[in-house]
């Protein structure tokens, strides 16, 4: 269930100003009647010199107004400097316009903080139905290191996504009808001869070698004895197929657990492919009545040759009817349906389940998958159905500089588990959103655990704890201030905080003021690094008022002979603990009272 916000944002607010004056335009005739206002944003400034927020109502309205940028600039400016909570405005440039607001309006903000137990959720979602697709790794080993960023990524997507008012599924599609799942029978069928008591010698080239299969062998065993010994190939591998699957996705559901990622749903590629070829052969069918699916034969491609093409006549969907650069096929030549045929129907499904909005999270290896699939849903939703695809780029695990390396294939990798046991869910998670997702990362396991500003999760976090700490120190001074956190920001919440006036302070709160309106961005690019940028700018404003303190005494968050001041002081932490502990928990990172 998602939550509403209990009431509209600071920037949301000067946004409704901004529209009410030019409506205000449009009555007076300066605006001609039916302009689009949905393209008016109101943002923080680039350079917070010239002010506090800007807008570019006149930028966007001015072609379709007949009227010069600068000019409806001017209309619209002169307007905004009689609202109430506006100090000044300043045309720049072409025609952007520049905000100052009142002093009195921080306190406000921060008394909003206070009182509001969700503040920075919004209802920009109003409940819509979003279906997030991520991690989806082949079921044919544990979870290493490159799964990971996915996993951490889409997770915390659907957290933003939930916090901004969207009703989210969290989704895993479970690879388990391609030719690796008949790899990894094969594979757990020599460790279950193994587990009998056979030498297998060395693994074959072609077959999985690591060790996280000895386990299916002796599951196997247990329950079969030497049974299967006895059966075809043709027999034995269904069999050792589903107990492989089953136990790898147990694993799986493990190294997941341990980074506090849980799905709402796996759902199964096999389940696809029923009796006639299932919902696949359906779904092939319905777009072929529509002329969309036809028997033909690729040109050759330009260049390397892409290693889907094939010289031979065959099954195609019209993907570039719907953008896509080439048709694709739907068949391999052995008559099974392509990965990309099982894609078309499990989008269907999807969609078939109430999600016209669906985002998936790939790996860096599927960039050029996009186009067919987002080709496919149109197709197939008429044009109803729209897919985003976060391509997640590859991680690099270091030690102290030193490449760690990591291949599937050879056995040789990190798991997932042993980071996450080595450095914690906490840093791992933190890490993973500290870039964005489209750039190579860096992920050192001697540096995620430094006490240190470079370490940006400590930071971070020692944010939250640092205000816990000045709330320990405040009442040993001050008795009366609540231990407990609900009670103690409605305690804080009648603060006159008037007197927070010092540059670092009022920065402070306006960068709390910002945070509803980074979740609203954020979660409308689908970009949850954003909301982990935030929180270090948050940190380090906060951090650096502390030290300002300590070299200003007037400063300071507690004056033993000043109530007052101390009261609205400890207002603004409060207001900072609270925004640190929201934003991190959208990350799904734990906000510690102490840093031990």
């Amino acid at each position: 269930m998602t939550e509403p916000a209990t009431q509209p944002h600071l920037f949301a607010d000067v946004l409704s100003r901004v529209l009410t004056v030019c409506r205000t335009l449009t009555e007076q005739g300066v605006l001609p009647a039916g302009l689009d206002l949905s393209r008016i944003v109101v943002e923080p400034p680039r350079d917070a010199a010239h002010g506090d927020m800007a807008t570019n109502a006149a930028m966007v309205l001015a072609k379709d107004a007949k009227a010069k940028p600068r000019d409806l600039a001017e209309r619209i400016a002169a307007l905004l400097r009689g609202d109430p909570l506006v100090e000044a405005v300043e045309v720049a440039g072409p025609g952007f316009i520049n905000l100052t607001l009142k002093a009195s309006v921080w306190p406000a903000v921060l008394a909003a903080v206070l009182r509001d137990g969700s503040y920075g959720r919004t209802n920009a979602g109003r409940g819509e139905k979003i279906n997030v697709e991520y991690v989806s790794a082949n079921p044919t080993g544990p979870m290493h290191v490159g799964h990971c960023r996915g996993a951490v990524f889409g997770d915390a997507l659907a957290s933003l996504l939930q916090f901004a008012g969207y009703e989210v599924t969290r989704e895993y599609y479970i690879n388990d009808a391609g030719a690796q799942v008949d790899v990894l029978a094969r594979s757990a069928f020599l460790r279950y001869r193994e587990a009998l008591g056979e030498s297998i010698g060395e693994i074959p080239e072609g077959l999985y070698p690591g060790d996280y299969l000895k386990p299916v062998g002796q599951a196997l065993v247990a329950e079969h004895g030497d049974k299967l010994t006895q059966l075809k190939e043709a027999e034995w591998l269904p069999v050792v197929r589903a107990k492989a699957i089953d136990m790898m996705m147990a694993e799986i559901r493990e190294d997941l657990a341990a980074l506090n990622i849980r799905h709402d749903v796996f759902f199964s590629e096999r389940s696809l492919q029923g009796a006639n070829g299932g919902d696949v052969a359906a779904v092939i069918e319905g777009l072929r009545k529509r002329g969309l699916v036809y028997e033909g034969r690729l040109p050759r491609p330009k260049g390397a040759v892409d290693d889907d093409w094939e010289d031979r006549e065959q099954t195609l969907f019209r993907a570039t009817r719907f953008g896509d650069d080439v048709d694709r096929p739907l068949l391999k030549s052995d008559g099974s349906y392509t990965y990309f045929a099982s894609d078309i129907a499990y989008h269907r499904s999807k969609f078939d389940r109430g999600f016209a909005n669906m985002v998936d999270v790939w790996g860096a290896d599927h960039g050029g998958y996009v186009k067919r699939v987002q080709a496919a849903i149109k197709a197939v939703t008429e044009g109803k159905g729209e897919l985003d695809v976060k391509i997640v780029q590859l991680v690099r695990l270091l030690r102290a500089g030193e490449l760690v390396r990591m291949s599937k294939r050879s056995g040789d990798f990190v798991t997932l588990r042993e980071v996450v046991d080595e450095v914690g869910a906490d840093a791992v998670r933190f890490m993973m959103l500290y870039r964005k997702n489209d750039a190579v990362l860096d992920f050192d396991l001697a540096k995620v655990i430094e006490q240190s500003r470079d370490n940006a999760v400590f930071y971070v976090q020692y944010g939250h704890a640092r205000g816990h700490s000045i709330f320990r120190n405040a009442r040993e001074e001050f008795p009366e201030v609540p231990v407990e956190g609900q009670a103690r920001a409605a305690w804080l919440a009648d603060a006159d905080t008037s007197g927070l006036t010092d540059p670092a302070e009022v920065g402070l709160l306006r960068r709390l003021a910002l945070f509803p309106r980074l979740v609203e961005s954020a979660a409308e690019a689908h970009e949850p690094h954003r909301v982990a940028f935030y929180l270090y700018d948050l940190a380090s404003e906060f951090h650096a008022l502390w030290t300002k303190g300590r070299d200003s005494p007037h400063l300071r968050f507690i004056i033993p002979n000043d109530a007052q001041m101390t009261k609205a002081r400890l207002a603004l932490v409060q207001g900072v603990v609270s925004v640190i502990a929201a934003g991190l928990a959208i990350l799904g990172v734990q906000a510690p009272d102490e840093m031990r």
